[in-house]
């Protein structure tokens, strides 16, 4: 009895802090300033885990690239995450430095957070699990990994890290 009020409890607080809508989620960006996700209705939203010391950090570049060239419909979120192979060690500091200084990425980059396991960031909650994004479970593989977001909030498609930005398979989903 006290294991399955346990698990009851686990479940409550667990689904308690994950939002129903990407539009009810926030993180803080590179500054600690808050992200409010209810600022981009409208716009399409691809979000990105990302890392300084990653053979995919040239994605950076073209992740701008496509930030500028769509940026009245779409932003692009940089997630910096070190839980692969520790590719963004860095301070929020050294990786707003770096993102700035190697690629002049414009677009907001948050504060470093756990794209997967028990200190999951909840905006990777709603973005990995069926139960709450209404779409798809999937895993973050590896870094670069994308989620595309359509203008009313819903999870479109995820795109390994593999898949280039400005491919067409995403720029189609853009235009």
């Amino acid at each position: 009895m006290k294991l399955i009020i346990t698990l009851l409890l686990t479940t409550f607080w667990t689904q308690e802090n994950i939002p129903e809508s990407i539009y009810q989620t926030s993180i803080n960006d590179i500054n600690g300033r808050t992200i409010e996700f209810s600022k981009y209705k409208g716009k399409k939203i691809l979000i990105v885990n990302v890392a300084s010391k990653c053979g995919y950090t040239r994605q950076y570049a073209d992740l701008q690239k496509l930030y500028e060239q769509y940026s009245d419909k779409l932003v692009i979120i940089g997630v910096p995450c070190n839980q692969f192979l520790n590719q963004e060690p860095g301070t929020n500091e050294e990786i707003k430095s770096f993102c700035t200084k190697n690629y002049g990425v414009t677009f907001p980059i948050t504060e470093k957070v756990n794209v997967k396991g028990n200190d999951i960031h909840p905006l990777y909650k709603w973005l990995t699990q069926k139960e709450f994004n209404g779409v798809i479970d999937s895993k973050v593989k590896w870094n670069f990994q994308k989620y595309l977001i359509d203008e009313k909030g819903k999870l479109v498609v995820v795109f390994e890290s593999k898949v280039k930005p400005l491919s067409s398979e995403i720029t189609e989903l853009i235009k």
